[in-house]
This record gives structure tokens, C-alpha cells and sequence, in this order.
């Protein structure tokens, strides 16, 4: 019975870590970590960048197999949520940009001139989203 228990969690952290790695191997070939370093001039720091990607990887995994409890409230959902938004921002934007489907949309639609309204008309638009589905659960 227990050689049964321990080969699940075996195979459970095997799959768990084949799916973290594909994951985090992903992100850096999107070249984010590496992108952000570039655009603000801390290229000294992408070891550290790097290894807060990984930590934040294992502390929501664990936090999502294992029930925890916070007495924060409000506060720290507002935080999570923060920081949550900003992550699939950058990862929509580094799909995009890999993609190339914003200079194509732009010439395509002759928006050169309009550039500035699209991106702004993009962000809001997903500010407001994000605002509307947060107060729909409450």
C-alpha cells in the first residue's frame, strides 16, 4: 500500500516538474526575462530575475496543492491580483511581439498614424476588464 503512495507522489512530482521546466523553458525563449533586463538596464540582475521567476513558480504551486490560508484580506488579494495582471500583460505582449501581429495589424489597417490610440485603447481595454470581472464576484 504504501509502495503505491510513494510511487504516485513519484510520478506526480516528475510530471509536476517535466510541466515546470517546459513552462519556465517557454519564458525564456519568449526572451522575457532577457527583454526586460534590456529595456531597463539591468543586465547584471537576469540570474536574479531568473530565480524570483522560479521561486514564484514554486510558491503557487504550493500554494495550489496545499490549502493556506491568509488573514490579510482585501490587501493581499489586491497585491496578488497586481502582480498576477502584470504577469499575463507581459506574457500577451512578449506572444505578441514574437508574433509579430501588431506591425502587421498596423499596416494592414493603415493605423501608423493612430499607433499611440490603438496601444492605450488595448490597455484600457484590459484595465476595464479586469475591473469587471473583479466586481462581478463580490
Amino acid at each position: 500500500m504504501w509502495i503505491q503512495k510513494i510511487l504516485l507522489a513519484f510520478i506526480g512530482v516528475s510530471f509536476g516538474m517535466a510541466s515546470a521546466c517546459g513552462l519556465f523553458a517557454f519564458i525564456v525563449e519568449l526572451g522575457i526575462v532577457a527583454d526586460f533586463a534590456d529595456r531597463t538596464h539591468t543586465g547584471g540582475k537576469i540570474m536574479f530575475y531568473e530565480d524570483c521567476i522560479a521561486a514564484g513558480g514554486i510558491l503557487g504551486t504550493i500554494l495550489s496543492v496545499f490549502p493556506v490560508t491568509f488573514h490579510f484580506g482585501q490587501v493581499l488579494l489586491a497585491v496578488v491580483g497586481i502582480f498576477s495582471g502584470i504577469f499575463v500583460g507581459c506574457w500577451s505582449m512578449a506572444l505578441a511581439e514574437i508574433l509579430n501581429v501588431f506591425p502587421i495589424f498596423i499596416r494592414r489597417f493603415k493605423y501608423v498614424k493612430y499607433i499611440e490610440v490603438v496601444i492605450l485603447s488595448i490597455a484600457f481595454g484590459k484595465g476595464i476588464g479586469a475591473f469587471i470581472i473583479l466586481f462581478q464576484k463580490w
